[in-house]
């Protein structure tokens, strides 16, 4: 990890891709979300559920060797060979509303993957960034103080045995939230069907995409 100016910083995520049936499922809860809560995010051709495995601050001038870095793991590991079990609701709040998830089982797969990336891109982490690191339309004023945080932070905080691997669906009142927490889930059984490197977006969501890893 260093420093440097932080106009370089770009904020990445890179994340596997869940089959049809699991993208379906999250498409669906994220329409349900934006009825509650229209200011939200949509789910579809340029937003896709995914499963982020990590999130950092990157050097802008070295995605490409980022994509390396990741490719190489992410082909070792044979991603697409996984089945994953999606278990419940959840959220992380921002009141008064919350970022809303389908968790997903933790395997060793996912933390062994999450641990070989982490050191992969090593190299290539800077220490944080500005509102200038995410993609936004609005010059950065839909970037959230506890965004930029949360992806500084993200190791250690939500890595190893803090890794809770998700499919974020949408945004809405926590109150609105709480409820759906208490509903019975359908747990979902899907595949892995590939992984992508992205840039970051307001809510922490996947933007632009950079690079297909698979």
């Amino acid at each position: 990890m260093h420093d440097l100016d932080l106009d370089r910083a770009i904020a990445i995520d890179i994340a596997l891709e869940p089959d049809a049936t699991m993208a379906a499922h999250a498409i669906a809860v994220n329409a349900r979300l934006r009825s509650q809560f229209p200011g939200g995010f949509e789910l579809g051709e340029t937003h896709k559920p995914h499963i982020t495995v990590l999130q950092r601050f990157v050097d802008g001038d070295a995605l490409d060797l980022v994509a390396t870095a990741a490719r190489s793991v992410i082909a070792d590991e044979d991603v697409t060979a996984w089945k994953l079990k999606a278990v419940d609701h959840n959220y992380i709040a921002v009141p008064p509303i919350g970022v809303a998830a389908i968790a997903v089982a933790t395997t060793d797969e996912l933390h062994r993957l999450q641990q070989r990336l982490i050191d992969a891109l090593a190299p290539y982490i800077v220490r944080t960034g500005t509102t200038a690191a995410f993609v936004s339309s609005v010059g950065g004023t839909d970037i959230q103080d506890e965004l930029i945080s949360y992806v500084a932070d993200f190791v250690p905080r939500s890595s190893g045995e803090h890794f809770h691997p998700h499919v974020t669906t949408g945004v809405a009142a926590v109150d609105y939230l709480d409820q759906m927490l208490q509903e019975q889930f359908e747990p979902v059984e899907f595949t892995v069907v590939g992984a992508t490197l992205y840039q970051l977006g307001t809510y922490g969501t996947a933007q632009k995409h950079f690079e297909t890893l698979t």
